[in-house]
């Protein structure tokens, strides 16, 4: 009993149920390379990039906890979380850091060569991340770009070479994800101005801030268009396409700047079901059509 608490209990320090942000675009991009003629299906590849997905994840998110302990320890927003709480320590957090990051790269290298060269760039934008908002607004978007790496990384798995469909891809992840991630850091905004910590909402004010996340989320739907064109989709992903963009439009008119109240149903609830339906209709459209 102990043993699964302890376990749970670092499940929720790197926020594992959040990879469903990512891991559906790291589907899309495997099937993608299949889908275009350049690749065959491979149960191992399959596998190996999903485990890359989770250990990069993991360590991204437990470095994250490990650098802000100090804050968050101020906030009391996430002073309930596992390191300022007392739960797991900070060395601890950070052991499990460097296993996954040690983890990330050696499945790389058993994927392939390119893979393996880059997992160190792909490191140091995921790891990277959580400095940013010391010292630039921007971190948002660079959050966005750690996660945007799975549709491409998933597709070099297979394929070893870049292409088109899965930079648009990427492009649409990198801004869904930094809108949505601006709009979680409107709880935050009176706090991280104190501490001056750099954000969206603390350079535009809330009302700006969303405004902002809209025209991200706005263009990321124009790419969605972008992506049913180059990737050769048909009517499944299409009809993926517009609940995605519905879902979109459905998180910002449930918020609004005197009203942050549903903040975490539209960034938890609606960006999760977004992201796995969308995956469900393109992998669809891929598989039958």
């Amino acid at each position: 009993m102990e043993m699964i608490q302890k376990i749970n209990h670092y499940l929720s320090l790197i926020k594992f149920s959040h990879t469903v942000f990512a891991l559906p675009f790291a589907f899309i991009g495997f099937f993608l390379a299949i889908h275009s003629g350049q690749a065959t299906f491979s149960v191992q590849k399959l596998v190996m990039v999903i485990l890359c997905m989770v250990f990069a994840r993991s360590a991204a998110m437990g470095f994250n906890r490990y650098i802000d302990r100090k804050f968050d320890a101020k906030n009391p927003r996430t002073a309930i979380r596992e390191i300022p709480a007392g739960v797991i320590s900070a060395n601890a957090a950070l052991a499990l850091v460097i296993v996954c990051s040690i983890s990330f790269v050696v499945w790389t290298y058993f994927i392939n060569e390119i893979c393996f060269y880059l997992s160190p760039v792909a490191l140091l934008v995921v790891l990277g991340y959580s400095y940013t908002k010391r010292f630039t607004p921007l971190c948002h978007l660079i959050l966005g770009l750690g996660l945007s790496l799975a549709p491409i990384g998933a597709y070099l798995s297979l394929t070893a070479h870049f292409a088109l469909a899965p930079i648009l891809f990427s492009a649409l992840v990198l801004l869904w994800v930094g809108g949505f991630d601006i709009i979680y850091a409107l709880q935050d905004e009176e706090f991280d101005r104190k501490q001056g910590l750099r954000s969206i909402p603390v350079l535009l004010g809330i009302k700006g801030a969303l405004y902002l996340s809209e025209g991200m989320h706005t263009l990321a739907a124009f790419i969605v268009f972008a992506c049913f064109y180059f990737g050769g989709f048909s009517w499944l992903f299409a009809i993926g396409a517009l609940i995605f963009i519905g879902l979109l439009i459905y998180q910002h008119s449930i918020i609004k700047p005197n009203d942050l109240s549903r903040v975490n149903l539209a960034f938890g609830t609606t960006n999760g079901i977004a992201s796995v339906v969308f995956c469900i209709f393109a992998c669809a459209d891929m598989y039958f059509l």
